[in-house]
C-alpha cells in the first residue's frame, strides 16, 4: 500500500490570522498553566503520595472562568493542550524507568514559547 499525502498552503485573511493567533496563545497559555501548577503541587505534596495522588487539577472549564478571554477560542484546542500535557508527563515517566537513558535524556515536560522551534 502506497501512501500520499498533500502540502496546502492556506492563505488567511485578517480575522482569521487574529483568530489563529488567540488559539495558539490560548493553547500555550492551558499548557504553561497546567504545568506550573502541576509542578507546585508535586513540591507541596511530594512527601504525601496518597494526597499527591488524590489532587484534583484545574480543568479548561474553571481557567475559563477565571481567565475570560479563554473563551474566545475553540475549546478543542484547549483540550488537546491538556492532553498533550498529559502525553508529556507519560513520556517523562517512562524515560524515567528506563535505565538505558542518561539522566539528562529523562526530558522533563518544558514551558512552551512563543518563537520557539518545537
Amino acid at each position: 500500500m502506497k501512501l500520499k499525502a498533500l502540502k496546502i498552503r492556506i492563505y488567511p485573511n485578517v480575522q482569521q490570522t487574529s483568530l489563529l493567533n488567540k488559539t495558539f496563545g490560548c493553547t500555550r497559555f492551558i499548557y504553561n498553566t497546567m504545568l506550573s501548577e502541576r509542578k507546585e503541587v508535586y513540591d507541596k505534596l511530594k512527601h504525601n503520595s496518597r494526597e499527591l495522588y488524590e489532587y484534583k487539577y484545574r480543568t479548561e472549564k474553571q481557567l475559563k472562568e477565571e481567565f475570560e478571554f479563554l473563551k474566545e477560542v475553540d475549546s478543542v484546542a484547549l483540550q488537546q493542550a491538556r492532553m498533550n500535557l498529559g502525553v508529556a508527563y507519560e513520556n517523562f515517566w517512562r524515560r524515567c524507568k528506563d535505565p538505558r537513558l542518561p539522566s539528562s535524556e529523562k526530558g522533563f515536560p518544558k514551558f512552551k514559547k512563543k518563537f520557539a522551534k518545537n
